[in-house]
């Protein structure tokens, strides 16, 4: 499988080699590092090019890396079932930036990349209908970005008496729990139930 990746990849990078940033073949794997202002056009030769036939898009992700100018990787998944075969491509892209919509090429894109905007506020130039998707209206903040409080900032409840739901800041009831991940077999200072039976025994 693997010689069957590098040989699409070397493909791939022959035929578009203004697009290929770099490529690479890990655990059964292939993933294309894609220059920004070529996705649409890479995406697009995927789709069409008869060694490829990469037709669905499976998924759009991201992942952030907070100390990088370039802050975000936005990461496509693609499956051509033509040649049975899968492939990746990264495209990195700075906080402020914004990334083509590929909606035009794969109207499937739509809610993916809604997706990815609201997790993480990536932009897409190009979308459609670029809003919220997962969260609510008037969510703060960025819930996958790595500096997002795992507490976030608004707590939603439903109140019984305005029989409305209300929303307030979080407040936390008690300390963040310190944990020392010691096994609770390690260090026992005291007999557990039964203990005293074994020793018996012996």
């Amino acid at each position: 499988m693997s010689e069957a990746l590098k040989e699409l990849a070397q493909g791939i990078e022959a035929k578009r080699p203004d697009c290929v940033v770099s490529w690479d073949v890990a655990f059964g794997e292939l993933t294309v590092n894609v220059a920004l202002s070529s996705l649409v056009s890479f995406v697009e030769f995927l789709k069409s090019d008869g060694a490829c036939r990469f037709s669905t898009l499976v998924d759009i992700t991201a992942v952030d890396h907070p100390d990088r100018e370039e802050r975000f990787d936005v990461v496509y998944h693609f499956l051509s079932m033509y040649q049975n075969q899968r492939i990746r491509l990264k495209v990195p892209v700075r906080e402020d930036g914004m990334v083509p919509s590929l909606t035009e090429v794969h109207p499937s894109a739509n809610w993916f990349e809604r997706e990815v905007f609201d997790m993480f506020g990536i932009l897409f130039s190009g979308h459609p209908d670029l809003r919220r998707i997962l969260t609510d209206y008037g969510f703060r903040g960025y819930p996958l970005r790595k500096d997002f409080p795992t507490t976030g900032y608004t707590e939603v409840r439903y109140d019984e008496e305005q029989k409305r739901v209300v929303y307030e800041p979080v407040k936390l009831v008690q300390e963040y729990r310190q944990f020392d991940f010691m096994s609770p077999w390690e260090g026992a200072e005291y007999i557990l139930p039964g203990d005293d039976k074994s020793e018996a025994k012996g």
